[in-house]
């Protein structure tokens, strides 16, 4: 009898269907719309109704999104007392784990169907930018601070971390990487979400699994690792000088290359746009020239193209924001895509049970211990 086929971590394996997102070498879908026409046009607050309610919203769908969201962000006073317990050196990706599973136990939601769930998920997004700005203040020695009416979800952030309201070039930064980052098919953190979920646990179980699933460098961090490695150079000769060497010696090289864009990564095209005006504005040139020392013989001697995260570090590095904060920042916004996920998977639901293929000994008697 032959083996059955085996496809190691179930790459090429249709594992579901989904009407959410579209990952593919020439696109990237939310819901049937390009990433490209929604980074130019809508605000993260409106992907969010997009994953969550399966349409873009119209004006009082909108207001009501945004009213939901600032309802939901006051952190209970227990999560900050929670938050002062943990040590300093305990990394935030550690922090954003804990304390999304700690705040389950004030979910102000009652009932746990599908509509439930959609506030639900509401309700963990805002909750999250709250433990992500209240852990940087008391890092910081600065007490977390209470969120600012008629603000947007990224401006919330940036004013909750620094203490001001952010100007409007680095408020749709973030607003834009929120939007970029809020889904992605079937990835290693959403099918953990959704393996957890067709259990029938709950959604802040999913959510707290996909946390950890994205805490694993294999997946996450790769926006922190590329801005360490620009943080290396002090001028673009220096960075030009570096990745001659490095592609000589065959290095990986940091934010490049994608397991699916071989072509180039639509959302690191229209993310380093906007991050030339933000290094323009705060007269930050020499990053970008360092930035493009290191892109320039990727993408013209090797083929290999910028993701995401290349420019989505140097951006969030220009904005204040410390390494620690990042893959929490991508968390902040792929909550709604973990949850839409989930929410799909509990309609047509069929628990993950996948078979394995066994490679130990065959049966044999237990010997006893006298003879062992």
């Amino acid at each position: 009898m032959s083996e059955p086929p085996y496809s190691p971590g179930l790459a090429g394996v249709i594992a579901g269907e989904t009407t959410i997102g579209c990952v593919d070498q020439g696109k990237l879908l939310y819901r049937g719309y390009t990433i490209q026409d929604l980074a130019e046009t809508v605000c993260f607050e409106e992907v969010a109704h997009l994953l969550l309610f399966e349409s873009l919203p119209n004006a009082g769908e909108l207001e009501t999104v945004k009213q939901s969201l600032a309802n939901y962000r006051p952190l209970p006073v227990p999560l900050i007392s929670a938050l002062r317990a943990i040590p300093n050196d305990v990394p935030m990706m550690d922090v954003l784990r804990s304390m999304v599973s700690f705040t389950s136990h004030f979910d102000p939601i009652e009932g746990h169907d599908e509509a439930a769930n959609r506030q639900r998920a509401l309700w963990l997004t805002a909750q999250i930018g709250g433990i992500i700005a209240a852990r940087y203040r008391l890092l910081n020695g600065q007490e977390p601070l209470s969120p600012k009416d008629g603000l947007s979800h990224a401006a919330q952030i940036l004013y909750q971390c620094h203490g001001e309201i952010p100007d409007a070039l680095s408020e749709e930064l973030i607003d834009l990487s929120l939007v970029l980052y809020a889904e992605h098919d079937f990835n290693a953190s959403t099918f953990t979400g959704r393996v957890i979920c067709s259990t029938l646990s709950d959604i802040v179980s999913g959510v707290t699994g996909a946390i950890g699933a994205l805490k694993g460098p294999l997946h996450g961090g790769a926006n922190e690792a590329a801005m360490e490695m620009l943080a290396r150079f002090k001028s673009a000769e220096e960075a030009s000088s570096w990745i001659t060497q490095a592609l000589a010696n065959k290095e990986k090289v940091m934010g490049f290359g994608h397991r699916v864009y071989k072509q180039g990564d639509h959302r690191a095209v229209i993310l380093e746009e906007k991050l030339r005006k933000l290094a323009a504005q705060k007269g930050e040139e020499t990053w970008m020239a360092i930035y493009d020392a290191i892109k320039k013989p990727m993408t013209e001697e090797k083929k290999i193209y910028p993701n995401v995260d290349y420019p989505c570090g140097l951006t969030y590095f220009l904005l204040g924001l410390p390494l620690d904060l990042y893959t929490p920042l991508f968390v902040a916004s792929r909550v709604t895509g973990w949850s839409a996920h989930i929410l799909e998977q509990a309609r047509n639901n069929r628990i993950y049970r996948p078979l394995s293929i066994y490679k130990g000994p065959k049966a044999r008697p237990v010997p006893p211990i006298s003879e062992r």
